[in-house]
């Protein structure tokens, strides 16, 4: 079997290493106070690891042309545990929001799937109806209709930050292929005016919004949060004050484990910590945008769109979760893939990686066959013209 793009694995093992280490660090007075033993959450983390590359190893081995298959299907299952994790009894309630399904091991969080299935979805939707898209806009309307839905129960639960990241993925896969650009940038706007609405339409998100403006006027009460994460940003500096040395995790910045990891990781590696996670990152949806392009030029869309989708998507919520915890962006309940705790993010997470994976194995197995095929056909044009010399 071909070989995965060395970049992208040894990027991708590294994120993962730092993530459990900061998971440990981050979370060690909040587990300690939970659960009475400072390294709960980080044993919980390694076992959601173990688990998500299970499955990944798992997706490893599905053709992509299956996954072609089977988009509708995965778009309607992701769509009904949007509307399992509603009803009461099914979906379980964290800090006011009902978000996840309990599976006994770990909770699943319906708008993971949701994200991941719909990617699937659009990017075989831009195969089939290709020339729909570009030239009809009732081509380009379906998939935007269908991801309303989603945005509906999604918004129900309520997950404002996962609707911000699934409606910029699909509008920006609709882009890639080939909508045109009057239609792009008029959906856009669009969506940027009712985002803008829903924020305001809640107390609580415009509450969200003046902390974010101004996180100090309050900074006990409704900008404690933000404040407390600017504070370590603060005391790390440069160079941070070295690993396990953080003084906000102690129980000082709220969610210091899941969605402020990031400010944890950078007040005890400093700015040059921050940068070099950042770069990580960076490298690693390098590659996957490359392996996508690659796939897209050996006439393979669907693979080539999936991968896009898949970057798009972690490279939205890195930029959000980075945003919320420097103070550019409004608080939004996001994580940092790869590197905060939670079951559900990383093994769904890990699932389309592999998927990513299984794309660049088919690229190189393809071109393999295609330099084969190239060689034979030389060669019966070198017996062919023997033939005729002699």
């Amino acid at each position: 079997m071909a070989k995965v793009d060395l970049w992208f694995v040894m990027s991708l093992i590294a994120i993962l290493a730092l993530g459990i280490v900061m998971v440990a660090s981050a979370s060690i007075s909040v587990s300690e106070s939970i659960h009475n033993t400072p390294y709960f959450f980080m044993g919980r983390q390694i076992l959601y690891l173990i688990l998500g590359v299970s499955f990944g190893f798992m997706m490893l081995q599905i053709p992509t042309q299956n996954l072609q298959k089977w988009g509708i299907l995965l778009m309607l299952l992701s769509l009904v545990l949007l509307v399992l994790v509603l009803v009461p009894g099914i979906g379980k309630t964290v800090n006011g929001s009902r978000r996840w399904i309990n599976l006994i091991v770990f909770n699943l969080q319906a708008s993971e799937v949701a994200k991941v299935c719909m990617v699937v979805y659009v990017s075989g939707y831009l195969v089939r109806r290709a020339e729909r898209v570009r030239e009809n806009l009732i081509g380009f309307a379906l998939p935007l209709f269908l991801t309303s839905l989603f945005l509906i129960f999604l918004l129900m639960e309520p997950d404002f930050g996962a609707s911000v990241v699934l409606i910029g993925t699909v509008i920006a896969l609709l882009f890639i292929g080939g909508a045109p650009v009057y239609q792009f940038i008029a959906i856009v706007i669009m969506a940027v005016l009712v985002m803008a609405g829903l924020a305001l339409s809640e107390s609580y998100r415009v509450k969200r919004l003046m902390n974010f403006v101004d996180p100090w006027a309050d900074p006990f009460n409704d900008g404690y949060q933000l404040s407390q994460a600017l504070i370590a940003y603060g005391r790390g500096e440069w160079f941070g004050l070295g690993l396990g040395n953080s003084v906000q995790k102690l129980s000082y910045l709220p969610e210091a484990h899941t969605d402020f990891v990031f400010s944890i990781w950078v007040e005890e590696m400093g700015l040059l910590g921050g940068v070099v996670l950042l770069s990580l990152f960076a490298l690693m949806l390098s590659r996957i945008f490359k392996i996508g392009h690659r796939a897209l030029m050996g006439a393979r869309p669907f693979a080539g769109y999936m991968c896009f989708g898949f970057a798009i998507l972690i490279l939205a919520q890195v930029i959000i979760n980075v945003g919320v915890n420097t103070g550019f962006l409004p608080t939004k309940g996001l994580t940092l893939p790869l590197i905060s705790y939670g079951g559900s993010s990383l093994i769904i997470t890990l699932g389309s990686l592999f998927v990513v994976a299984r794309v660049d194995i088919e690229n190189k197995l393809a071109s393999k066959g295609g330099e084969s095929e190239e060689r034979k056909r030389k060669s019966d044009e070198s017996i062919d013209d023997g033939e005729a010399l002699a």
